[in-house]
């Protein structure tokens, strides 16, 4: 079963598999991607709400992999209903794409090549300079923003 991200609608993804998706998609779409989805609601796709235990467990796979910042809820509950569905997620999305790598969740793309690696991100302070492992609102030693960094 191939669980689709907006990006499958927006690219007029096609396949003979089985689909499912979630409710919060249909809110990103506009246009004839938006006809797309209610297209294929109509011709049978599945439409799955994902369980609040496995949500939290993405959300906490997100921190660990340093991606929870740049997920939307629409894109943890999609890694979600993947992982519930034992399903490939279909999804141009790098920060989606690693985190389902983490949780060893299929993921087919669309218009972009796919990671080639999952990362753990850490963070730089924009004042001082230093590192961090885990995502904060400030610098705890200066008070600056701090930015996610390319482990690499």
């Amino acid at each position: 079963m191939y669980v689709l991200d907006s990006s499958a609608f927006i690219h007029d993804f096609h396949t003979t598999e089985q689909t499912a998706t979630i409710p919060l998609v249909r809110e990103e779409l506009e246009d004839e991607s938006a006809y797309r989805y209610d297209a294929m609601e109509g011709s049978g796709m599945h439409i799955h709400i994902p369980n609040e235990d496995t949500t939290e467990k993405v959300q906490r796979a997100a921190r660990e992999s340093g991606d929870f910042g740049v997920l939307s809820e629409t894109d943890v509950r999609l890694v979600a209903a993947s992982f519930e569905l034992d399903g490939t997620l279909v999804t141009d999305d790098y920060a989606m794409q690693n985190v389902a790598e983490k949780l060893n969740v299929d993921v087919q793309v669309i218009a972009r090549e796919g990671i080639d690696e999952q990362r753990q991100w850490r963070y730089q302070c924009q004042g001082c300079g230093r590192e961090f492992d885990e995502e904060k609102d400030r610098c705890p030693i200066c008070g600056s923003q701090l930015a996610r960094k390319n482990p690499s």
